[in-house]
């Protein structure tokens, strides 16, 4: 990339913004910030950032909407969505509406900053894996973040495109949530494994609608696998 990576920090306490852009800035990218949701997505319409990080509590437009009129936009650029609140509904709630990851604060900035690297990767992919696989009626193209069954796309967040052709990728292998959160999210995750969960849960209910023939099935005790004709 010829200009340095772009990180767009749409969040209203400038106390907050000013540690960011610190981290942000040692970290190698350069940083703008907004402090409400109206002027941080006409920030993303002009500036055309690499990532997003976006609380959820802004003045004027509320997080979720700014992430909702993102997506129409752009279904690919990276959102970290930054959040008060650690529920579950919350979780679910801003991957639902196309968020790739989720912060609560307080947060450590170096976690912070791993998960910008993190989501990023996935805009850099290593040239030796497949950009198609076709397993039954189920086709996945990692390069244009597509799932198509019996040819009707089914749409599916960033992260969960990213998880689910993971376990394409490790066909009938079974994989912990440690493997997964290593592999798929970049970092070491010492907290609740929910953010698993939560994403396969929702791969499941999309594949199940659909009749996929290859879900994600879970081992008890152990983790999950990726088999055929499993809704388990």
């Amino acid at each position: 990339m010829k200009r340095p990576i772009k990180i767009l920090i749409i969040e209203d306490d400038p106390t907050i913004v000013e540690l960011i852009q610190l981290y942000m800035d040692k970290a190698g990218f350069s940083s703008i910030s907004a402090s409400d949701g109206e002027e941080g997505l006409e920030l993303f319409y002009n500036e055309s950032p690499d990532c997003i990080l976006l609380d959820i509590m802004l003045p004027k437009m509320n997080g979720r909407e700014v992430c909702k009129a993102i997506r129409i936009e752009d279904k690919h650029v990276p959102i970290i969505m930054i959040t008060g609140k650690g529920e579950t509904y919350d979780i679910i709630n801003g991957l639902d509406i196309g968020a790739d990851d989720y912060i609560v604060k307080p947060y450590d900035p170096n976690e912070l900053t791993a998960r910008v690297k993190t989501v990023l990767r996935r805009t850099v992919l290593s040239e030796s894996e497949e950009d198609k696989l076709q397993f039954g009626n189920v086709m996945i193209d990692i390069k244009e973040y597509r799932v198509l069954i019996n040819n009707q796309e089914v749409l599916m967040a960033p992260k969960e495109m990213e998880l689910y052709y993971y376990f394409a990728m490790n066909p009938n292998q079974v994989l912990t949530r440690e493997q997964l959160l290593n592999r798929v999210w970049g970092y070491e995750f010492d907290g609740d494994p929910r953010t698993v969960d939560v994403h396969i849960k929702r791969i499941r209910d999309k594949l199940a609608a659909h009749e996929a023939d290859w879900s994600v099935a879970t081992i008890r005790g152990v983790g999950y696998r990726f088999e055929e004709n499993s809704y388990v």
